[in-house]
């Protein structure tokens, strides 16, 4: 019987692969040179949901994800996550399959895990919200790593609501995540950004002119996802990156500071493919080892607290980012 409900979840549940295609999305990127290597990325998303929803046991599950390639695994670990976590919600809050995934074997991709989350956050009601996210016993990063979960549902209605989120516009409405209420909206549009990346087929001046179709006060945080999207996820040469940088002008900033978050996702899953290598050397002008140490050194404790009362999440992102525009004003 396990098996038959496993089966009957999977096939209710787990979305079409044509699904996620730009094509079958109406990018306006479809097309585009980096679109297959792009592609692979919510394909891999997929697999891992679907393997996440079936299977009874973390041991299948992990021996599953561990078959991906290291360059696609942690966003097989994302759909993972966003299936343990639709499943606890199934079980009134109080199943604690995400827990058990996200300190086990899904920690050395911690920070894709966590979007996993959110990618659950944007298919659940926001009462079910409340006991999504479990208390992580030894994860240096969390709580406050954990506004990557809101990055993770901006991306999401990005992706599959494109017309409303991207073409209108439309803000988020804000919601309480780790007391910071009117800080939501703000990580759900770093997630938008890095949706950006996809929807314009990595193809920098379109992505330029997208960010820029929107309001001044949320092109900082769009940029940002933008930096990191381009860094983790590539699609782009060298001399489209160094256009992506002209283009952001006084948002280049931003961009590095998505590319070190990028840089230290890959460094703790322990693989740093060739174009992450090199997002990270042309967006921050560092080395990857010198942009993890960067993120390291500037890190923040849960309970501090940031100009105007901004979480420390945004606190550390501050310190990041003054450390380039420091870097831009000596230069």
């Amino acid at each position: 019987m396990p098996a038959i409900l496993g089966a009957l979840r999977r096939l209710i549940l787990t979305p079409r692969l044509r699904a996620v295609t730009f094509a079958e999305r109406k990018f306006p990127g479809a097309g585009s040179p980096a679109t297959g290597q792009l592609e692979a990325i919510p394909e891999s998303v997929i697999c891992g949901f679907e393997w996440g929803i079936e299977h009874r046991t973390l041991w299948d599950v992990e021996r599953r994800l561990e078959t991906v390639a290291p360059e696609l695994r942690g966003f097989a670990y994302e759909g993972a996550t966003m299936a343990y976590a639709v499943r606890d919600a199934m079980a009134g809050g109080r199943g604690t399959r995400t827990k058990r995934l996200l300190e086990g074997p899904g920690l050395p991709h911690i920070f894709l895990t966590y979007i996993g989350v959110g990618f659950a956050m944007a298919r659940l009601p926001r009462v079910l919200w409340r006991t999504i996210m479990p208390d992580l016993d030894g994860v240096p990063v969390h709580p406050t790593m954990s506004w990557l979960a809101v990055d993770g549902y901006g991306f999401d209605l990005a992706y599959f609501h494109t017309r409303k989120v991207v073409g209108e516009q439309r803000p988020f409405r804000p919601y309480p995540w780790l007391g910071a209420p009117d800080y939501f909206p703000r990580a759900a549009d770093q997630g938008v950004g890095r949706a950006l990346w996809f929807i314009e087929g990595a193809l920098p001046d379109r992505v330029a002119a997208a960010v820029n179709r929107f309001a001044e006060n949320r092109r900082a945080d769009l940029w940002s996802g933008v930096g990191l999207a381009a860094t983790f996820a590539g699609g782009c040469p060298a001399e489209g990156l160094t256009r992506l940088v002209d283009a952001a002008g006084g948002y280049a900033g931003e961009v590095a500071l998505g590319s070190v978050f990028a840089a230290s996702a890959r460094v703790s899953a322990g693989h740093v493919p060739e174009h992450s290598r090199l997002g990270v050397e042309v967006l921050t002008g560092l080395s990857v080892e010198a942009a993890v140490t960067l993120g390291a050194t500037t890190a923040v404790e849960p309970d501090d607290v940031g100009p105007g009362g901004s979480p420390a999440y945004e606190l550390w992102r501050e310190r990041i980012r003054s450390s380039f525009d420091k870097a831009a004003e000596a230069a």
